[in-house]
This record gives C-alpha cells, sequence and structure tokens, in this order.
C-alpha cells in the first residue's frame, strides 16, 4: 500500500509542473479528430494556432480553443515568465474514444439500422524547448 501511495504523491507533484488542458465528450469521432491532431503534434504554439485557424475542418475549431486554454493554464503555473521569451511547443496532444451513443434507423422490410454517435477526449501539453530537450 505504501508504494502506491508515493507513486501517487509523484504523480500527483508531476501534474503541477505540468501545463496540460483537456476537452471531454467531445461530439466529433475519434477518427476525424486525429486527422486534426496529427497535424499540430511537436509544433510551436503559434505555428499550431495558425495551422489550426486556417484549416477547414470542424474539429479545428475545438482544438485551436483547446490549444489556447493549454497555453494560459502554462502562464498560470509560470507567473514569472515571459511567453515571448520561452517559446512553447505541443509537447503531447492525443485522443482518446469517450461514449458512443447508440441509435437505431429505421431500415426497408422492418428491419433497423444501429448507428453509433462517437465521441472524443482530447489532452494537449505544452511545454518549453527546454524541458522537451532534456527528457
Amino acid at each position: 500500500m505504501n508504494r502506491k501511495k508515493e507513486s501517487a504523491e509523484k504523480y500527483k507533484e508531476a501534474k503541477k509542473t505540468k501545463a496540460f488542458a483537456i476537452l471531454r465528450n467531445c461530439p466529433t469521432s475519434p477518427r476525424k479528430m486525429r486527422l486534426v491532431v496529427d497535424m499540430i503534434r511537436g509544433k510551436e504554439v503559434n505555428l499550431a494556432l495558425d495551422i489550426l485557424r486556417y484549416s477547414s475542418k470542424e474539429a479545428a475549431r475545438k482544438v485551436e480553443k483547446l490549444v489556447m486554454s493549454a497555453v494560459n493554464n502554462w502562464q498560470q503555473k509560470n507567473e514569472g515568465k515571459r511567453i515571448e521569451d520561452n517559446p512553447l511547443f505541443v509537447k503531447e496532444i492525443f485522443v482518446d474514444e469517450g461514449k458512443t451513443l447508440k441509435r437505431i434507423q429505421p431500415a426497408p422490410q422492418g428491419r433497423a439500422h444501429r448507428i453509433r454517435k462517437r465521441s472524443n477526449h482530447v489532452t494537449v501539453v505544452v511545454d518549453t524547448i527546454q524541458t522537451e530537450t532534456n527528457k
């Protein structure tokens, strides 16, 4: 029991210094969201925001807002530092599958087709390049 408690404490401490943002239950299929997320993985934050702003995908709007939230969270955790002096990068970004709503669509000859309305969870972690090269 003690080992679990120690690892949980380490995890909590690491989470305090990590700047991240999570979007839960986004009503877009994970497959469509991953297409958008793959475009900005590892990019500098300003470049990533430009890519998202001019993307024609509907999911890009939500990811853009999420990246902005992660940047603001970084500012809250690093109050003495300026973003201009510390270039931020999208260190991690990933999409997990959320709940699937199951619906029924009437079909010919008294049958029914299943419709799966998928959702997803997106997580973004931003960090400066210095920390990224140290790891």
